[in-house]
Parts: C-alpha cells; sequence; structure tokens
C-alpha cells in the first residue's frame, strides 16, 4: 500500500553520490557518505536526510573507530528511519563494497510511525534503484555484525568492516 509521501531531491542526491564512485582525489573520498539516515519530514509527507545523521569516509578512523556500531547507535530507540549504508567487507575471494538500505523499525516506536514507514518504504526504494542488500531492523539484535554478514552473502562473508565474522 503506497502513503503518498515524496522522496525529497537530495535524498536522491546523497544516494546517487554513494552509488556512483567516481575517481577521486583523497580529500574528495574523505567527503564521501558512509552511512546516511532519512526520516520523514514534521508533517509526514516527504523523506528527508536527518539532520546531522550522517558518517563521513573521512571520520572513520579520525572520530569514528567502528563506523557499524556508530551508525547503529545514530538511530533512535523509539522511532523508525530509514538508512543507506556503504558496507566493506570481504568474501573468501575479494573485498567489497556495497550499498545496503535499512528499515529501522523498533519494538518501542508508535504503530502510527511503524505503519507510515513501512508503507512509504517502496517510495523511497524506487528511487535507489540498484540497491542489492536491503535488511528491516526492529532492535539492535537485527543488526549485530552476524545477521549484517548473512544479508551480505551468507557463509560467503568472511569480515564486515574489517572484523571478522
Amino acid at each position: 500500500m503506497a502513503s503518498g509521501v515524496q522522496v525529497a531531491d537530495e535524498v536522491c542526491r546523497i544516494f546517487y553520490d554513494m552509488k556512483v564512485r567516481k575517481c577521486s582525489t583523497p580529500e574528495e573520498v574523505k567527503k564521501r557518505k558512509k552511512a546516511v539516515i532519512f526520516c520523514l519530514s514534521p508533517d509526514k509527507k516527504c523523506i528527508i536526510v536527518e539532520e546531522g545523521k550522517e558518517i563521513l569516509v573521512g571520520d572513520v578512523g579520525v572520530t569514528v573507530t567502528d563506523p557499524f556500531k556508530h551508525f547503529v547507535e545514530m538511530l533512535p530507540e523509539k522511532d523508525c528511519r530509514y538508512a543507506l549504508y556503504d558496507a566493506s567487507f570481504e568474501t573468501k575471494e575479494s573485498k567489497k563494497e556495497e550499498l545496503m538500505f535499512f528499515l529501522w523499525a523498533p519494538e518501542q516506536a508508535p504503530l502510527k510511525s511503524k505503519m507510515i514507514y513501512a508503507s512509504s518504504k517502496d517510495a523511497i526504494k524506487k528511487k535507489f534503484q540498484g540497491i542489492k542488500h536491503e535488511c528491516q531492523a526492529n532492535g539492535p539484535e537485527d543488526l549485530n555484525r552476524a545477521c549484517i554478514a548473512e544479508k551480505l552473502g551468507g557463509s560467503l562473508v568472511v569480515a564486515f568492516e574489517g572484523s571478522p565474522v
């Protein structure tokens, strides 16, 4: 069921920038987004970028030691969100980076919020063409490294964000 919620142009721009990695200078790479969280606008009619809820590639190893842990801690305890995360992982054959789309719908979130986010998910997914990995998480237990590795490739994944799975 569609909710009629629109997706802000800035959300689409961020997705495109995260998806398309141009050959960049080291300075440009540092400004690339590792993770971004999206929320509904106050009037609940548009999906927007949540102010201050992003991790830049340049932050990793400087102000952020474990980017995935930091990402999980940025999610609100009692409300829903959408998110994009640029996952770095290793299989037995190679190192990879792929975008993951998250729908965060914690148990403590209001029912109305869960309904709006669930019914608006298709609107944002249509704008995010080419996402291979999707994860709906209902609590921190759904966002541990083993669960994410399973979504990224199951038993083929041997490390996620530099840590063994």
